[in-house]
């Protein structure tokens, strides 16, 4: 039996609050802006949003994989990447830019 860290057990298979923008919620008809969902990254939460509403990952992430230019993700008000971890209960913000002139 091995031992398992505090911080990888905290990172177990456990819901987070996913926030959406109402922008992009009204594109994928019957999603809503608060998701709890169980992810241990940003990465399985989009794909998590994806097998929800088919065709968010495309809206989050581009090609390469990474979350797209004018999207930000923060977790627990600390921006984020794919592969950031989310702990159980992590509250999940994603955010689309504005600009203007």
């Amino acid at each position: 039996m091995t031992a398992i860290s505090e911080a990888s057990r905290k990172r177990a298979r456990a819901p987070v609050v996913v926030r959406l923008p109402a922008h992009l919620v009204v594109l994928f008809p019957g999603a809503d802006r608060l998701v709890p969902l169980v992810a241990r990254d940003v990465a399985e939460m989009v794909d998590g949003l994806d097998a929800l509403w088919p065709g968010m990952r495309e809206r989050l992430c581009d090609e390469t994989p990474a979350i797209r230019r004018h999207i930000n993700v923060f977790v627990d008000g600390r921006r984020a990447k794919l592969a950031t971890p989310l702990a159980a209960g992590a509250d999940v913000f994603v955010i689309t830019a504005i600009s203007g002139g």
